[in-house]
């Protein structure tokens, strides 16, 4: 009788562990395993997931490629072995060139860990659709401004793009919801933007968007291409000490919308001998001592210009200068995954604008909390270069992964336009 009594007491000790460990609430390495015990989680993203299917759509050069070198007349689609290199001396071309980047990623044929996107050739197998249409570039290349003739170029391909997709049973399938669409250039697609409001769009902010066209539930915030060069050898003895400047700026301060607040705080910031506010024109040398000038700085202030964002945010990032961003509507890229503010600094357009409130405030900012915000950067710049071929958790990756993060909306917005009579109906309410 006591045999059984024992015998049924192990069993139920047994039986006991064995379910708490099934639902979790005991962790037995931690008793008998403790060398064994899980990592502290990084503060950074890190990903196991399979990647992306992608099916990118065979254009014709002049839709992307072509545009880069207009001399050549080939419109073979590109391949990896075709692929070009992107053109040196690009000037600010290049800040709006992640469409280049995201179908370059998709034509490397190198397989391995680290990918977040991978091209399949049959569309039945994909998960999202590219479409490999340069808009930026195209807007920046046919010609010199937005009332210029030779617009019509650009025009008349998006005309023959909305064409061949509109004859695809893929874009037809889904109304476009689940293809995705680079135009990080505020005027990109400029004509016909209207007739892709439901698909993905790789945007860096929504400054000129109506929520219908653009938003942040179903579009992906990219950030610009860096065009300063990454700060490689960035190891002093003393990086806040080696830093002389507090607060750099250097660009156009006459500019539209939110953007007027550069000529205001050209005056806040005058006649401070630690800060550095000049008024420049992009070119190749001002590109380099912009460089020169953020490197030796212990922050680099963001204001917004004709938009909420732009590129010289991403290349205080790489020269590891904390950002101090004065935007009151920017969105940020990856921010579901990046907390900003562990290596940024925010103020208003209030409290920028108040005299001496925000000098005072970097002044006053500890050397300790900045050396850990300058580590911070070293350690994120990688999720901010743009290359070819694409490297694990780089620029291109992070936005495909992105891109990944929208599908589920994706699908449920699909599945019910197949069965609802009246669309939306609860938005009339």
């Amino acid at each position: 009788m006591y045999s059984k009594a024992i015998f049924f007491l192990i069993f139920s000790v047994i039986l006991f562990i064995s379910c708490s460990v099934l639902v979790g609430t005991v962790d037995i390495r931690s008793y008998f395993f403790p060398l064994l015990q899980s990592q502290p989680i990084s503060p950074f993203p890190c990903t196991t997931d399979p990647p992306l299917r992608v099916y990118m759509y065979d254009l014709p050069r002049r839709f992307n490629v072509g545009i880069l070198n207009r001399r050549n007349l080939d419109q073979t689609p590109v391949t990896a072995s075709t692929w070009p290199p992107w053109p040196r001396n690009s000037g600010l071309k290049r800040q709006h060139s992640v469409e280049y980047w995201m179908m370059g990623s998709l034509l490397h044929e190198a397989t391995g860990d680290g990918r977040d996107a991978v091209r399949v050739m049959d569309p039945e197998n994909a998960d999202a659709f590219f479409v490999p249409f340069f808009s930026s570039l195209s807007f920046n290349s046919h010609g010199r401004n937005m009332t210029d003739p030779a617009t019509e170029v650009d025009h008349q391909l998006q005309i023959d793009l909305m064409k061949f997709l509109s004859e695809s049973k893929y874009w037809q399938r889904s109304k476009g919801r689940d293809h995705v669409i680079p135009m990080t250039h505020p005027n990109a697609f400029r004509f016909l933007r209207n007739q892709v409001n439901a698909s993905i769009q790789i945007v860096v902010d929504f400054g000129r968007y109506p929520k219908t066209m653009s938003n942040l539930g179903k579009d992906v915030v990219a950030p610009y291409v860096h065009v300063v060069s990454s700060f490689i050898d960035d190891n002093p003895p003393d990086p806040f000490e080696s830093r002389p400047t507090l607060l750099f700026f250097q660009g156009k301060t006459f500019r539209k919308d939110d953007g007027i607040i550069r000529v205001k705080l050209a005056k806040i910031l005058d006649g401070y001998d630690d800060v550095h506010y000049e008024r420049s024109a992009a070119t190749e040398k001002s590109i380099k001592t912009s460089s020169q000038g953020m490197r030796s700085s212990k922050f680099c202030l963001h204001p917004a210009g004709d938009t909420p964002s732009s590129c010289r945010l991403f290349d205080a990032i790489v020269s590891h200068c904390v950002p101090v961003i004065v935007s009151d509507q920017i969105e940020l890229p990856y921010e579901d995954e990046i907390d900003y503010s562990q290596f940024t600094l925010f103020f208003s357009f209030e409290e920028a604008l108040q005299p001496g409130y925000m000098v005072e405030k970097l002044r006053e900012f500890p050397k300790e909390r900045w050396i850990e915000m300058w580590k911070q950067l070293k350690e994120i710049s990688r999720h901010y270069e743009f290359q070819y071929p694409p490297k694990k958790e780089d620029a291109v990756n992070m936005l495909w992964r992105q891109v990944k993060h929208k599908l589920p909306a994706v699908k449920l917005a699909v599945h019910r336009s197949r069965r609802l009579k009246v669309p939306d109906w609860w938005q009339r309410r």
